[in-house]
């Protein structure tokens, strides 16, 4: 698609062009296509917003990462600000993770802790990898905490591993059989005799999927 056909189809009443156009603009580069992005950041739809936050990651300029942080801030669906912190991530943690740290501390939203979670992959970044594991087991969303128990096991091989599994062995007798389960697969990571003897114990689980944490992989 010509570039004059794609500005044509950004502004049609029909979303279906407007996310044509936003498509099609992989094929241009960067300076040209933020400009144009930044047209549909306040579009009545927010699926239109979440193509442009992707938008933004996939064709980096300076303009483009400061509209992410425009998206962040402002943006009220959390589609969309998890869409747009995955793409500030795209701009390299050294940059992006200070906005995203502050983001997870101040947003409750599931969508936008988990896909904070997500981009958290380098271990150089444990200390507020930890930090965020932290505050997602003390929130209220089940799988958000989930994804903060798994991201714990990473720690088991760490200076902050007996920190860690302090933290895991109180959710060893949760109530809940997903938590024990989650916790479960973590603890098999740890070879300290306490989180041995918390396996052990949760292989005389009353609940069949706990047990089976507890085992896979070893069959």
């Amino acid at each position: 698609m010509e570039l004059q056909e794609i500005k044509t189809y950004l502004n049609s009443p029909d979303s279906q062009n407007r996310i044509r156009a936003i498509v099609e603009l992989r094929h241009h580069n960067p300076e040209v296509v933020v400009p144009l992005l930044k047209r549909r950041m306040h579009d009545k739809e927010f699926m239109i917003r979440s193509y442009v936050a992707m938008g933004f990651g996939y064709k980096q300029t300076e303009e483009g990462f400061e509209a992410l942080l425009d998206i962040l801030a402002n943006e009220k669906d959390p589609n969309v600000r998890a869409e747009a912190a995955n793409s500030l991530a795209k701009y390299g943690l050294d940059r992006a993770l200070p906005y995203l740290e502050e983001l997870f501390e101040q947003e409750p939203h599931w969508l936008v802790r988990q896909s904070i979670f997500a981009v958290m992959e380098d271990m150089n970044y444990s200390d507020i990898l930890l930090k965020m594991c932290e505050i997602g087991l003390e929130g209220k969303d089940p799988l958000v905490r989930l994804t903060a128990i798994a991201n714990l096991g990473r720690f088991a091989q760490t200076p902050q591993a007996e920190t860690v599994l302090q933290m895991l062995l109180p959710l060893a007798v949760s109530d809940i059989w997903h938590v024990r389960a989650k916790v479960a697969k973590a603890l098999r990571k740890f070879h300290s005799p306490e989180a041995q003897a918390a396996l052990m114990e949760l292989r005389q689980d009353r609940d069949h999927r706990v047990v089976a944490a507890t085992l896979e992989g070893t069959l």
